[in-house]
């Protein structure tokens, strides 16, 4: 009899361990952990991690703990699929991510196809949401909002000028390239030169001789830290004046790092700085304290995953379906603002200002 009672507690045990097991909900944190494009999975990985204790110690969503699971895909469209796969395999229903366009947007196929519910915090090639999934969201703004803003400034500080449009191939260095190109284009101003780079080269000396054969004066460079930072000190060596203008990839210290004094007067493009909003404060200090400088898209992370939680809370239950539904009917305040997500998942009305480099930190300026 003793017997047959242990083991009808033993199995009643067993039977609560799966409910125990998904006690939790579980939220993907994809993004490059590994690789040169590893600084943006350090800032989303932060902003995710600090949302994630300050909602938990708030009591969580729903009196569920909420769990993150990182996948790394090194900003590769092939990883980033596998990424997404895994995510699948594991049972996961949100994702925070992926950092870069090249990896987001084969990603967020699988995601539809699984009915997984995806916010990335910095991808903003327009193909990402200009497909529809009603499941796909972005906290950040869009390329083709990003890029006309350098070309509209290229054409108010710049008209006459010899411009250079260059890219590193990838869907958001070409994307952002392509967006400048058509708004100086409408402005009636034509680039001298229009070229491509790979971005494991690190010997840029064919790229350079092109740039002073062309006299060009400005150039817009759609590329990241690393290969944008090498540029320009292969631009200094060679003693050219060019002015140089990046987009949002270049928030990060890591570009004065490679780029050194070469970086002086580099200007980009990027959001109003999160770290000044009001909402931002406790997080901000929280970070610093931990050693941790919350700059680039920490806060756009942090945001993303404040995102999801309401959505599940407006849902009523860890539903993808339902919280992605319930994001796109009203707007979500978090972090950084309130974020209102048009059909597509984009948000409406992002800013973008001009920032410049100096003295190893970047500041906006003024139009």
């Amino acid at each position: 009899m003793k017997m047959r009672k242990l083991v009808l507690i033993a199995g009643i045990f067993a039977a609560l361990l799966p409910f125990s097991a998904h006690a939790d909900i579980t939220i993907g944190l994809a993004g490059p952990f590994t690789g040169e494009e590893a600084f943006f999975g350090e800032q989303i990985k932060h902003g995710a991690e600090q949302a994630v204790e300050d909602i938990n110690a708030a009591g969580g969503v729903l009196g569920q703990k909420l769990v993150l699971k990182s996948g790394d895909d090194a900003c590769d469209p092939k990883q980033g699929v596998a990424v997404a796969n895994q995510m699948v395999s594991d049972g996961v229903k949100f994702v925070v991510g992926h950092v870069c366009s090249g990896a987001s947007i084969p990603a967020s196929h699988i995601y539809n196809e699984e009915n997984i519910l995806m916010i990335t915090p910095s991808s903003s090639n327009p193909a990402l949401t200009d497909t529809g999934f009603k499941n796909v969201f972005r906290a950040c703004g869009r390329d083709d909002q990003q890029g006309p803003i350098i070309g509209r400034y290229i054409l108010a500080h710049y008209k006459g000028k010899k411009v250079a449009l260059i890219n590193d191939q990838s869907a958001w260095g070409a994307g952002m390239a392509e967006q400048v190109k058509k708004t100086i284009n409408a402005g009636g101003m034509k680039a001298v030169m229009d070229d491509a780079y790979t971005p494991t080269e690190r010997d840029f000396s064919a790229l350079i001789s092109h740039l002073k054969q062309a006299g060009v004066e400005v150039a817009f460079i759609g590329g990241f830290h690393t290969e944008v930072g090498l540029i320009m000190r292969q631009i200094k060596e060679q003693n050219l004046k060019i002015q140089v203008i990046g987009g949002d990839a270049l928030v990060t210290d890591q570009f004065w790092k490679v780029a050194g004094s070469a970086a002086e007067g580099v200007l980009m493009t990027f959001g109003s700085d999160p770290r000044n909003k009001p909402e931002a404060k406790a997080a901000l200090e929280t970070l610093r304290k931990s050693g941790f400088e919350p700059e680039g898209y920490t806060f756009y992370a942090y945001a993303a995953v404040q995102a999801v939680a309401e959505g599940i809370k407006r849902a009523g239950a860890p539903d993808p379906v339902k919280a992605a539904a319930a994001l796109h009917a009203t707007p979500v305040q978090t972090i950084i603002g309130k974020l209102t997500f048009d059909a597509k998942g984009d948000v409406t009305g992002p800013t973008y200002v001009m920032y410049r480099w100096h003295d190893g930190k970047y500041a906006e300026i003024e139009k």
